[in-house]
């Protein structure tokens, strides 16, 4: 399997009760799915919880041993309709999936669970992936859950927090007859830490149970008249029981001081940024001990009216710490306050950045701005923020930018090498890109493509363009994992439905590779728990593709050759061109430790590495900007009489050989060379490189003394 391994850590999830329990967040979450009796679990990996998928497929032998059935799911709409099993039944589900991206995917099957209820407890645990270090739009779950009325936890990124929400999320639903979502931000999910264990449960009421006892209540079913009565439901009923289980077993949390006329309101997961900003004014210690009051929002929708107006009753005012926009749970709590004319100030976006990740420097800022104006006995011992040395140089001039980019040997570099190749002879097209690795092809030095439009609808971004008096075709890319995500029926068989004459390059390199190297269902590699090895190829013909190539993606001649025949042939008809290669990163985690193993144990092994003769190099670099590939740089020149830097091969070359074949099908200089790397050689072979060594020295050596009597 290409997944990464957790083989060894879930083995952990077996211990009891009162056993000490040490890990990351996701290795907790799955404790605690293990301890709250689920029955079934599914999902669609993504950061920041491609990790979780990864544990609970290692977990599945011991889920088994529990009855639990796992599942990873075509795509999140998929898992979302899993929870289907947990509205008529006493059956406890959670799904999981990537922050607002994959809610959107499984926002229909969401809607009407959330419409007709639930009868056991359903979880959706979503990766939060909000902040600098995002790969998506910037937007937040809390919409989704206000829109549809799921109760959203929030919990403090400690594991106890953590475990503890995932266990009570579970009451929370069967309590309300509602699922549940619970945010996890990429801190949470892999901060360190330990909890108390209990023991895992084996769920009372079995899926086979409710399989051969089937039960069919008309009333959960989103037709009318029911879906009528189900809004009436969600505000007499649901919400009520909502709102009595969170305040009735403290879901949210009252820490800090008990007295004083400023607090703090924080979300769940910003409290250990909180308590690190006020650490750095020495108003709380590394522990979190402080004399602020702090009201922590573990749950951060529906908001507990009675709690919050308790814990503002006696302030003058509270600083709301609400990351993201628009701000929410500050419309709200004003709302609640006002309503019983509680005239104390809410501050919040009025200190704080309307939009961005809530960093400890952004929060530092926001209270010291807060202090000042509201509560000066908290600003007496702020200390003013270091100013930056007047010496200190501009890192923007220092330092390139470098923007995100493929791996060393990524077979996926050949392919918009190629398009550029193509360019250069056609002229440029318009190029709907897709998510995935391949969407770094916006970015220099490719700078292709035009738009995204999501997972798998790489193709269907392009569908409006199917003008028939167009001198041009368009180009579409799409990645084997987005293809079969979503990309099959919305691209492939929406293009051969309205006779689209455009192009789609899919990009098939073994696995999701984005999502952290999964296996799906053309993988090549033999999955013993999931079924692989079916082509891409064959699907597509399926669908009724006649103009359809596979072309291994490093065949840099071969990949422009067909790129530029499908963009000018006169046959009318979609087209397609698979550009398969394993993906390196994966090929490499695989490779390397059988290497290691082979050379430890005394085998021969030769290995590819590849380089530029400085002497031959000219100093173009349109090598460098034709590939990109992060093992090529530039050194100093060799030759005294020339000042342009040359191009060199640093030790990240994997031997992928794409920077000869750019050099050779762009008709580039003649200065890449492959050179093989013996370990272990027999003793012919060493005897022949000591020959070459003094043979090639003696030649330097004369070189060397040409050059130095030209450079006087």
């Amino acid at each position: 399997m290409a997944e990464r391994s957790f083989a060894k850590e879930v083995q952990q999830l077996r211990v009891g009760a009162g056993a000490d329990f040490r890990g990351e967040g996701i290795l907790a979450v799955t404790k605690a799915l293990l301890q709250s009796g689920v029955s079934y679990v599914g999902g669609y990996q993504g950061s920041p919880i491609s990790h979780l998928m990864d544990v609970l497929g290692d977990a599945r032998e011991i889920m088994a041993e529990l009855g639990i059935h796992f599942e990873s799911s075509a795509s999140e709409a998929a898992a979302g309709a899993m929870l289907a099993a947990s509205v008529n039944y006493p059956l406890r589900g959670a799904v999981t999936w990537k922050s607002t991206v994959g809610t959107n995917v499984a926002s229909d099957a969401l809607a009407n669970v959330a419409s007709g209820g639930v009868t056991g407890g359903a979880l959706v645990i979503v990766g939060e992936d909000y902040g600098e270090g995002s790969s998506i739009m910037q937007e937040r779950t809390h919409a989704f859950a206000m829109k549809s009325q799921m109760w959203l936890l929030d919990p403090r990124p400690n594991l106890t927090s953590i475990v503890n929400m995932v266990e009570k999320g579970f009451e929370l639903s069967e309590a309300s007859n509602t699922p549940v979502m619970l945010e996890l931000r990429v801190r949470a999910c892999h901060v360190y830490g330990r909890f108390t264990a209990k023991d895992n449960v084996r769920p009372a009421f079995q899926l086979k149970d409710a399989m051969d006892n089937p039960v069919r209540d008309v009333n959960r079913i989103v037709l009318p008249p029911a879906n009528f009565l189900h809004e009436h439901e969600k505000i007499s009923k649901r919400w009520p029981a909502a709102v009595d289980f969170i305040r009735k077993h403290r879901l949210n949390e009252f820490l800090g001081g008990a007295k004083g006329d400023a607090g703090i309101v924080v979300q769940g997961g910003l409290y250990n940024t909180l308590i690190r900003a006020l650490q750095m004014r020495g108003l709380a210690d590394s522990f979190g001990e402080t004399d602020i009051p702090i009201y922590v929002l573990n749950v951060t929708y529906p908001l507990i009216d009675s709690e919050l107006r308790g814990f503002c009753a006696d302030k003058r005012a509270v600083l709301l710490i609400e990351e993201g926009q628009p701000e929410y749970i500050e419309h709200e709590v004003n709302t609640i306050l006002r309503r019983v004319d509680l005239q104390t100030r809410v501050v919040g976006k009025e200190v704080l950045p309307r939009a961005g990740e809530y960093t400890g420097q952004a929060l530092l800022a926001g209270f010291d701005a807060f202090a000042a104006k509201y509560a000066p006995q908290l600003a007496k011992g702020a200390a003013a923020p270091a100013a930056p040395s007047p010496n200190a140089p501009d890192l923007s001039k220092v330092v390139p930018a470098r923007p995100a980019g493929l791996c060393t040997g990524c077979p996926e570099r050949p392919v918009f090498t190629a398009i550029k190749l193509v360019e250069k002879e056609i002229g440029s097209h318009h190029m709907s890109c897709d998510i995935g690795c391949h969407l770094f092809s916006i970015l220099p030095p490719f700078n292709l493509g035009n738009t995204t439009m999501g997972y798998g609808l790489g193709w269907a971004g392009a569908s409006a363009f199917n003008a028939p008096d167009a001198k041009k075709r368009t180009i579409s890319m799409m990645g084997d994992g987005g293809f079969w995500h979503n990309g099959l029926t919305s691209g492939v068989g929406n293009a051969v439905f309205n006779k689209t004459d455009n192009l789609l390059v899919v990009v098939d390199n073994n696995y999701s590779a984005a999502t952290g190297g999964q296996d799906i269902l053309s993988s090549r590699a033999v999955n013993k728990s999931r079924s692989t090895n079916h082509p891409i190829a064959r699907a597509i013909g399926g669908l009724g593709i006649n103009w359809l190539k596979v072309v291994r993606t490093y065949d840099l001649a071969a990949m422009r050759d067909a790129i530029k025949a499908a963009l000018t042939t006169k046959e009318k008809g979609p087209k397609v061109v698979i550009a398969e290669s394993e993906c390196m990163l994966n090929k490499q985690r695989r490779v390397k430790p059988l290497t290691a193993t082979r050379i430890k144990a005394g085998e021969r092994v030769v290995r590819e590495r590849f380089g530029v003769d400085a002497d031959t190099c000219t100093g173009d670099h349109s090598c460098i900007r034709l590939s990109g590939c992060p093992s090529l740089t530039i050194t100093d020149n060799p030759d005294p009489l020339r000042t342009d830097p040359v191009a060199s091969v640093n030790n990240d070359c994997v031997g992928c050989g794409h920077c000869g074949e750019t050099a050779h099908a762009a008709v580039l200089c003649p200065s890449f060379y492959r050179a093989d790397l013996v370990y272990n050689p027999t003793a012919g072979e060493r005897l022949m490189a000591r020959l070459r060594a003094g043979v090639i020295g003696w030649l330097q050596r004369r070189a060397d003394a040409a050059r130095a009597r030209y450079a006087v």
